[in-house]
């Protein structure tokens, strides 16, 4: 039968303290080791000399090694105490800061929030978002990574995305803010050179633009609603961009027809830069979401966040047009 020595190997226990009660055993030890006695150990940490004395017993038998001499009177650690002592001491402050940090995440007004959204929603819809955020929690700072195409939320460790067209269909929480609308228009000068289309298939007989999805290269479909049904049609393009933002330009500069999304169409609309085309057949499928991971405890600089998001931009029309407004604006601009 084994024998166990008492000063190096004490015998095991079911009082072994689980993993995640470490850092307390820890803290309790290296006071008791400061103060020389677990009497003062226990009234410095407003506990009993029993619990104290439990607590270091427990993290002997669960390190294996015996820490104290003990003494009825004091107490004095052991060589490998002594090296324990040494070499947590230090670093035990420390991390005990880091810990009390991290718990305090779901609580504190500061940190980090990393936000993923294509180009246009980051500069038209969210870089305006942020600074106004930012006046009300000046010790909450962002990481803003603008892709057009899809990102991996997981390896790009990104607290909220924003995503324009269908629902995300990952398992995340998602919310629609806000309608985005496919609106065919033009310039005021195109239209009084070329004429105005009555119907989708009078593009045909015109010049069109158009864009290219990112990852596939291919050019998006044109969308109509026919009768409550969305239906798509090919319409060859004369300039095909990657770009929104410059596809847009292209049509102000009266390139062409574009059907362009409502996130970059409605300020030149509404500046009469652009004029609203087939307002009866004007697709409203699409929509801008906010996206977040499922999580237990959301940190409290993010829920506020994602609040204020909500509250600024639920059914907003800084980026679509009423279709009341469109149809008057298209009976000026044509």
């Amino acid at each position: 039968m084994a024998r166990y020595t008492a000063a190096r190997h004490p015998p095991p226990s079911n009082l072994a303290i689980p993993p995640m009660d470490e850092l307390r055993a820890l803290s309790t030890f290296v006071r008791a080791a400061e103060l020389g006695s677990f009497n003062q150990a226990a009234l410095a940490q407003g506990s009993s000399p029993q619990a104290v004395s439990k607590t270091v017993r427990q993290l002997e038998q669960h390190l294996g090694v015996r820490l104290f001499h003990r003494t009825t009177r004091k107490s004095a650690l052991t060589e490998e105490g002594q090296r324990l002592f040494e070499a947590v001491r230090g670093n035990l402050d420390g991390l005990a800061a880091a810990l009390a940090q991290a718990r305090s995440a779901v609580r504190e007004d500061e940190g980090l929030i990393r936000v993923s959204a294509g180009g246009a929603v980051g500069r038209k819809v969210l870089v305006p978002l942020l600074a106004a955020f930012c006046e009300l929690h000046p010790a909450i700072e962002f990481d803003l990574l603008l892709e057009d195409g899809m990102t991996d939320s997981v390896s790009e460790r990104i607290d909220v995305g924003f995503r324009a067209g269908s629902a995300p269909t990952a398992q995340v929480i998602a919310r629609r803010l806000f309608t985005i609308q496919q609106i065919v228009c033009a310039s005021p000068a195109y239209l009084a050179q070329h004429g105005t289309p009555k119907k989708p298939a009078d593009l045909l007989q015109h010049r069109c633009t158009g864009y290219r999805q990112p990852g596939t290269g291919r050019p998006f479909l044109w969308e109509f609603s026919v009768k409550g049904e969305t239906v798509f049609e090919t319409v060859p393009a004369v300039l095909c961009s990657n770009d929104p933002e410059a596809e847009m330009q292209a049509v102000i500069a009266g390139l062409g027809i574009g059907q362009i999304d409502s996130i970059n169409a409605a300020a030149p609309i509404r500046a009469g830069l652009l004029v609203p085309l087939l307002t009866n057949q004007l697709s409203e499928r699409m929509g801008l979401y906010l996206y977040y991971a499922q999580r237990a405890e959301i940190p409290g600089r993010l829920r506020r966040f994602i609040d204020f998001t909500v509250e600024r931009l639920k059914d907003s029309t800084d980026f679509n047009v009423p279709l009341a407004e469109l149809k008057t604006r298209s009976k000026r601009g044509t």
